[in-house]
């Protein structure tokens, strides 16, 4: 036997008050009494009431309130020694000894009334066989069906009876155990196979009475043995709990479990939920073996007045829940109601009330034994929330100690529900940035960190220069918040992890943002941009155009080629031009970053942050890259306007006027985005030209005319006009006035300026096409003598023209050329000769025509007064239809010609016409019809008399159509 020293317990087991004890005092006498009776012989409880047996054979029901609710004879010989109740049923089973006749084991049902006595029925009733040994009972068991119970007797003798004693079909009895020891302890076990625990004086022993291995001798468990009272059942784990001097053995199905050195002389033991119930006696120089054999026959009356200590212990965390010492000995142990019970030999009842958890748990803090209560929270299973606020605390008292480490993984524990500001507040102000680190990391990992928290966490890596903790907290794919960790990579010059994470949660504006602003990687930028899809490509490029042109032109120019002539096609991977980073950024960013949190160190360098491998794209041949730029189909998109390129070319003509040439070569483009690059392209043309000098000018241009230069030209002639006024380019406002027919504005605008040359050069390509420039010339030409010496001989040449076309009035030209006195009457002397020689010969000749037709108009008249007046005297011979003979009837007509009235054909005495005249006659009818119709068509003489060289002619001949004639009253 392991003996254990009293020291050894007081240093490991640990007391405590957990439980508020009171006496109980029942309020009549009568219960009050019944504690103290000598004739009170067995205690149990269960189903919320206490039961007393009497030495009288008279069982007693006790209330919650301690009243005596029920009572009946259960024996008429004997004392009721053993009384128990089973738990959850009506069952009571009784026990009465006299030494001098066998025990008598009775089973009640409280809940069926006996019709004879009016007391609870008895299902059944027996004597106890101990081979006719008269030995007191020590123990009894029973399993819950009472189906089976094993009866212990002193004489170390166990008898087991089997049977229904519910329903009183019979009952087998069988001493299945004999030994020369005492019997002190039967416990039953329930499992596979039913085992049956005894113990004796001086061992331990298992019989398996049902199931496997039934009918084998007694299995020794160990050699020493306990006192009476001193075995029970743990109703929670099944195991058989043994106290002894030195200490609490547990005994289960594999045997001997562990032990719980504990010392003292034991006199009872019981459990009271995951507590052991010890009742010990002070240890004195009377303890001997007799002791034990005491408790069979009874002690004497001293041991009323012997002290003895009772306690309840939690062996599971090792802790004395209550202890106290009793001035009396305590007769029986018993639970109900919740609570415990403790009856001592002179009939004082205690009731026992355990603390409520947080009770216990302030205790455990007042004595800073936070563990303990962190074990105990656990075993009673407290949710989450109130463990952390133990560990919290916990963590609140090592802090102070100082032993961080040990107070940050509380914290850890406690991460749930603690207020993360509490925590962090304490590890900054001790400057513990690695356990602060730490509680960071955790509470990304949990999802509980905030902007804050992430600002914090990166600076602290910051602090401590530690890059490979940061990249590893960036892949790690902890939560944390996306955007305050790219500030803060950005602001800490951490660029390549700031990339990583923006490309990781597919931030692509960000990442072009970081490698341009910060980075200054504008061929990386413009590569990425170039392998993502049109409606990410496109923001991102005319967000950084300009800077993205001022660095890579050429990949930049070419890039809005593909996206603005709808060719645009994901890039494949492709060598990258390295570029140099800006050094010294980062360093510097993170010294400014240092400032956010104390240490009692720093660094003097700043070690930059490696790329990383993200960051490297994989390369292809040219020849690759081409082949699969060609295989790729260009993505399908709405392709923009290309003026919303232009603002993006600002002081970058060269690769403007390579964009605009490229987009007007593709085909489909749209008639109005035509005229928006042409007119583009001619005005920068136009501009370089205009600071450009020699050569250079004339070749922009040249490239200007060439785009205004044809008949397919998509600009708007008032731009070109004015863009070609504004850059004072002739030749461009020239052609456009020539595309547009304005042959007049373009000699106005040489003579405008005196450019006689152009003058003539423009006379005589517009002139033949354009009669009026002839007049405008001759103004002119008579408008200042330098204009007129050298104009030289094309002065006559321009006469000559309007005298042949009759383009002015031979009055209208005196009038120009007497507007000054440029022109001298030497140089018209010819014109004019010319002029008035064929005036006369016109008066001339419409003398003529005019006597002419005077002439025939009297003759005319005079024949139809002859007509009217004269009669007709008709010597025509002949039918001039049939050409025969006339005869009766004949018609004679005023014209002279005479029918054959059956050769006119005419029925009736409808109006006759001569065949012959009719003709000629239905023409003159049909003119004067016309003309008199066209007297009311002015807008046809107003035309006529705008186009005629005549104009006088022209009105004359409408005169005579009757045009000019006053309406006809009606």
């Amino acid at each position: 036997m392991v003996k254990v020293a009293s020291l050894y317990f007081w240093t490991r087991w640990k007391a405590f008050n957990f439980f508020d004890v009171s006496e109980v005092r029942p309020a009549d006498s009568e219960s009050a009494s019944l504690f103290n009776s000598p004739e009170l012989s067995s205690i149990c409880s269960g189903s919320d009431n206490i039961f007393l047996g009497s030495s009288d054979g008279q069982v007693r029901i006790l209330s919650s309130a301690f009243k005596v609710v029920r009572t009946f004879h259960a024996h008429h010989s004997g004392s009721i020694t053993h009384i128990k109740q089973i738990d959850g049923t009506s069952l009571l089973i009784t026990v009465s000894e006299d030494l001098s006749n066998e025990p008598v084991l009775k089973v009640w049902a409280l809940d069926k009334p006996d019709k004879k006595t009016g007391g609870p029925k008895c299902l059944s009733s027996l004597n106890i066989s101990n081979g006719r040994k008269q030995f007191p009972i020590s123990a009894l068991a029973t399993l819950d069906n009472v189906s089976q119970l094993a009866v212990g007797f002193a004489n170390g003798s166990v008898t087991v009876i089997r049977g229904d004693l519910i329903n009183d079909r019979g009952a087998k009895q069988r001493t299945v155990f004999e030994s020369e020891e005492p019997i002190t302890g039967v416990e039953f076990r329930e499992g596979p196979t039913t085992t049956l625990y005894l113990a004796t004086t001086g061992r331990i022993l298992t019989l398996t009475i049902s199931g496997r291995g039934q009918g084998q001798p007694a299995k020794n468990l160990d050699d020493n043995g306990c006192g009476l009272g001193c075995m029970t059942v743990d109703s929670e784990s099944g195991d058989v709990v043994v106290a002894r001097d030195d200490a609490i053995y547990y005994y289960g199905p594999n045997g001997r479990g562990p032990s719980y050195a504990y010392e003292g002389p034991k006199q009872l033991v019981s459990t009271f939920g995951d507590l052991v119930a010890l009742v010990t006696q002070p240890r004195t120089d009377a303890a001997s073996k007799t002791s034990i054999l005491r408790k069979f026959v009874g002690g004497g009356a001293d041991d009323r007045y012997r002290s003895s200590t009772f306690a309840l212990l939690d062996t599971d965390l090792k802790y004395v829940a209550h202890t106290e010492l009793l001035t009396s000995q305590i007769r029986t142990l018993f639970a109900e109601w919740g609570d415990f019970f403790l009856l001592t030999l002179d009939g004082r009842l205690f009731r026992y009330h355990e603390k409520s958890l947080n009770q216990k748990l302030e205790i455990l803090y007042q004595r800073d034994l936070y563990v303990l209560a962190i074990n105990l929270a656990q075993k009673v299973g407290v949710d989450i929330s109130q463990r952390n606020v133990i560990l919290r605390r916990y963590g609140d008292y090592l802090h102070k100690k100082g032993d961080y480490d040990t107070a940050m993984q509380q914290y850890l524990k406690a991460i749930d529900n603690t207020e993360p500001s509490q925590v962090i507040r304490k590890f900054l102000d001790s400057q513990r940035i690695n356990n602060l680190i730490e509680y960071l990391e955790e509470l990304h990992e949990h999802d509980k960190a905030t902007v804050d928290h992430t600002t914090l966490l990166l600076n602290c890596y910051a602090k401590l220069k530690d890059t490979d903790k940061l990249e590893t907290f960036i892949k790690s794919g902890t939560n944390f918040d996306l955007e305050t960790a790219i500030a803060m990579c950005r602001q800490g010059g951490y660029y390549d992890q700031a990339v990583f994470l923006s490309k990781k949660h597919g931030e692509h504006d960000r990442v072009v943002d970081i490698l341009i602003e910060d980075s200054q990687k504008y061929d990386e930028a413009i590569d990425y941009i170039h392998r993502h899809e049109p409606e990410v490509a496109y923001p991102n490029l005319m967000r950084y155009a300009r800077v993205l042109l001022e660095h890579c032109p050429d990949e930049t120019t070419q890039l809005f080629i593909e996206y603005y002539t709808g060719q645009y096609r994901l890039k494949k991977d492709t060598p990258v031009a390295p570029t140099q980073a800006a050094s010294g950024g980062a360093a510097s960013a993170v010294q400014n970053l240092a400032s956010f949190i104390p240490l009692p160190y720093r660094q003097a360098t700043v070690t930059p942050s490696p790329a990383t491998q993200d960051n490297q794209p994989l390369s292809l041949s040219t020849e690759e890259a081409a082949a699969a730029a060609k295989a790729d189909p260009p993505r399908e998109y709405k392709v923009p306007r290309p003026r919303t390129a232009f603002s993006s070319f600002v002081d970058h003509p060269d690769q403007f006027i390579v964009f605009l040439e490229a987009c007007l070569e593709e085909a489909e483009m749209d008639e109005p985005d035509k005229v928006d690059l042409h007119t583009t392209l001619f005005e920068i043309c136009l501009d370089i030209a205009g600071n450009k000098t020699g050569q250079e000018k004339q070749k922009w241009e040249t490239k200007a005319k060439t785009l205004i230069d044809g008949q397919d030209i998509s600009m708007d002639a008032s731009n070109v006009l004015l863009l070609s006024h504004l850059s004072d380019f002739r030749d461009g406002t020239v052609l456009v006035r020539e595309q547009q027919g304005l042959r007049f504005d373009i000699f106005r605008s040489y003579a405008s300026v005196g450019d006689t040359a152009s003058v003539l050069k423009a006379l005589r390509k517009y002139g033949p096409e354009e009669p009026q420039l002839y007049p405008a010339a001759l103004a002119y030409f008579t408008s200042s003598p330098k204009a007129l010496q050298e104009a030289g001989d094309e002065l006559d040449k321009v006469l000559k023209k309007i005298d042949e076309d009759g383009l002015m009035a031979p009055l209208q030209v005196i009038q120009t050329l007497s507007t000054n006195a440029v022109a001298t009457m030497g140089m018209v002397k010819k014109y004019l000769g010319e002029t008035i020689e064929r005036e006369r010969k016109e008066i001339s000749n419409n003398r003529r025509l005019i006597e002419s037709y005077r002439g025939e108009t009297d003759a005319k008249r005079k024949e139809m007064d002859e007509l009217g007046t004269k009669s007709a005297v008709f010597q025509t011979r002949r039918c001039s239809a049939c050409g025969g003979s006339l005869d009766l009837p004949t018609v004679h007509f005023l014209c002279k010609h005479s029918f054959h009235q059956r050769c006119l054909n005419q029925v009736g005495d409808a109006d006759v016409e001569c065949p012959k005249c009719a003709p000629t006659n239905n023409n003159i009818r049909a003119f004067r019809k016309a003309q008199e119709d066209s007297a009311d068509r002015h807008d046809m003489f107003l035309d006529t008399l705008q186009r005629s060289r005549d104009k006088f002619g022209t009105i004359s001949e409408f005169f005579g159509r009757g045009v000019m004639a006053a309406p006809a009253l009606e």
